[in-house]
Formats: C-alpha cells, structure tokens, sequence
C-alpha cells in the first residue's frame, strides 16, 4: 500500500485518538458560553442563525476566545465505531475490538430517552433555515448512522445490547418524525420530530434504517414503509439523474456529497429488502454522480455547478459511495487519485484534515465529526479495498 497513505492515516488515527475524539463542529456556535451569556441575542432566530453562520464561514476560528466546548458528536462516534468495524473486518485485532466496545458504549450513553425509541442528535443548539433545534434532538441522520453503527458492533462481539439498542430506533422512525405524503402515498421522513422539511438524504436515511431491520426481523411493515419513503425521493430525481437538496425553495442546490448519500441509501434498501426496482434510479443517479463531482487532478467539487468550496467530506464521501455501490474497483484509480489529491491539499502536519479549501481564505479548522470522523471512515474503506 502507498506509503503516503498509510502514514496520513496514522497521522489521522493518532490525533483523533490524542483529543479522545472530541472536537468542534461546523454548527456548534450556540454553545458558546459567550453568546448564551446574552439574553437579548440568545433568544432571537435571526442573531443565531448568523452568529452559526459566522463561526461555520470564518476561516478563523473564534471557538476557543469564544468558550465553545469540544464534546463528543454521536454522528462522529459511530463513523469512528465503523471505521473500526470495517478494519477489524480485514484484520481482526483485539486492539480494534476494544475501539468498536468503547464507541459502543459511549453512543449507548448518548441516546436521548425521551422518544419512542433510541435516537440520538447534536449537543449544542442549531438553528437552520428552516427550524430550530435545542440540543441533544434527535435526528434521522444521527440516528441512522448510530443504529447502523451498533448493528456493526453487535456483529463482531455479540453483545446484545448493542442490537435491540438499534432496533429500539425504528420505533423513532416511524412514530416520532413527521410525514411528507404525495398523492399516490408515498412519503418523505422530516429531519427530526421538530419540524416538516422533505431533505431526500435524511428521508432515504430513516429508509435504509427500516431496510436493515427488515433484514433481521423479517417484519414486512418495515419494507413497506422504507419502499414509499424511497419511492417518493426517486420521484423527485431529475432527468439528468441529479437530485436537490430537498423540496423547499431554497434547497434547491445540488451537491456532492448529500448525492453520495441518496445512492447509497436506494442501493442498500435493494440489498437488505431484495426489492431491486430502483436499481435504474442508482445507475442514472451514479452515472450524474461520477461525471459530475470530480475533476482531473483529484479535487472533488462540493456544488455541481462549481468547484469551491472544496469540502472534505466530498472525497471521503466518495471512497465510501464506491465500496457501498461495490464499484470501487471499477474506479479505482479515480479512487486514489482523489485521496492522494486530499492528503497533499488538505492534511495538516498536526494530522487532522481541513473544513474546506477555498479560493481565497480556506477554513482549516480541526472538526472531528465533519472532517476528521468523515475521513477516518473512508480511510478505513479506502484501506481494505487499495
């Protein structure tokens, strides 16, 4: 294996594991003990929605002057848990055994009790577009990352906990997060039971969820379910095979790496349920992904209209699209292109990875789930399939 890759991802590895996987985040500005020192300020949408914006798009970062904590991300805990799960898959070190039991038990420790089943969300406040969410809401995102997380850990120790814990989160699925029906009644999952918003990624996420189960329980429910909410995404693909953001007006955009998720998600419904009926919605939607996102030196736009920012999750997101699709051989050499191109531009000497690499001013500020949690998983696949 190419040397420069494997001392980048020991650099990677020993400063995750030096900050005891805490960090930053691109949207934990609300827990600032500045800004929450301010009533006045605290309390209005628009000042928080901006005080998030500048601390995401400074390329300075104010958190330390500021008093933002680092904490654990449940997100980045379970990419973490997977990134070993995948490595003990290849190579199975008890060293690697006791990473996957110690993300476990922490994501055990972090679901929020108050829903009607294991769910997990962000530590601080968040304020989007189009809602507001305290912290420690649940999402469908974390939650499907988490899940899928556990399920990974339970298959390499057995311990049981880890898999009723996950199969608790279908009952989040389908009875705390809000409905998007269209008239031949198929759905879309809201974001979290906070709000109405139809994001195809985060819907298709709660999908694969209810799929997996499937493939465990057999309860033809959870197929049936999962089927209309990726039906109604499918519905929404353009003819060219891209997707937006979502319906609303404003997420209108097309982007890289929430295109990876969306083919991830419809092909691994078709795996755990055996319905393979969109199998043509991947193809086209794979064939847009591919052509579209990446360019020939390596670098891996986030919009598809534009290369910059250039985004760190967009070349992770990549190498994990290619082994999730089974198509990494087949790409291969795009594969190791982008990587290379990503260690070169976007490492630090300290070892973590960088935000985003602008045209001007880059942001080059260590968030463990958003960079460092997101690279380390597609290290681990990129590891096990070079």
């Amino acid at each position: 294996m190419d040397n420069n890759f494997e001392l980048s991802f020991k650099r990677l590895s020993d400063y995750c594991e030096k900050e005891n996987y805490k960090g930053w985040d691109p949207f934990d500005g609300l827990s600032s003990k500045v800004f929450k020192s301010i009533p006045l300020i605290r309390g209005n949408r628009f000042f928080r929605l901006a005080w998030i914006q500048f601390f995401k798009l400074s390329p300075i970062n104010f958190r330390r002057f500021a008093l933002v904590p680092k904490e654990h991300n449940a997100k980045g805990l379970a990419l973490f848990l997977t990134g070993y799960y995948n490595l003990y898959k290849h190579q199975p070190k008890e060293e690697y055994k006791k990473k996957i039991i110690f993300f476990a038990d922490k994501l055990i420790n972090l679901q929020n009790p108050n829903f009607s089943g294991s769910c997990w969300g962000y530590y601080f406040d968040w304020q989007a577009r189009a809602f507001f969410q305290p912290a420690n809401t649940p999402t469908v995102v974390a939650t499907s990352f988490v899940a899928d997380a556990l399920w990974n850990a339970y298959e390499i120790t057995g311990n049981n906990i880890y898999f009723e814990t996950a199969l608790s989160s279908v009952n989040f699925v389908l009875h705390d997060l809000n409905r998007t029906y269209d008239k031949q009644g198929n759905f879309a999952f809201s974001y979290s039971p906070m709000d109405q918003t139809q994001v195809f990624n985060a819907s298709l996420l709660g999908a694969r969820l209810l799929a997996r189960a499937y493939s465990f329980t057999k309860e033809e429910h959870l197929k049936e379910e999962a089927r209309k909410a990726v039906q109604f995404v499918c519905n929404y693909q353009q003819p060219n095979g891209a997707w937006a953001y979502g319906t609303l007006p404003f997420h209108d955009w097309i982007d890289n790496f929430h295109t990876g998720f969306n083919l991830e998600c419809i092909y691994e419904y078709g795996q755990y349920t055996g319905d393979h009926s969109f199998n043509g919605n991947v193809d086209k939607g794979f064939d847009y992904y591919i052509n579209t996102f990446f360019c020939n030196d390596g670098s891996a736009k986030y919009y598809s209209n534009r290369l910059y920012p250039i985004d760190i999750h967009a070349p992770a997101q990549l190498i994990a699209t290619l082994v999730r699709l089974n198509r990494f051989d087949e790409y291969k050499n795009l594969a190791e292109k982008v990587m290379n191109w990503t260690i070169n531009n976007m490492q630090d000497k300290a070892g973590y990875f960088y935000y985003q690499v602008k045209r001007r001013l880059s942001s080059n500020v260590p968030y463990m789930r958003w960079a460092q949690a997101w690279m380390f998983y597609a290290m681990c696949f990129y590891k096990n399939n070079i």
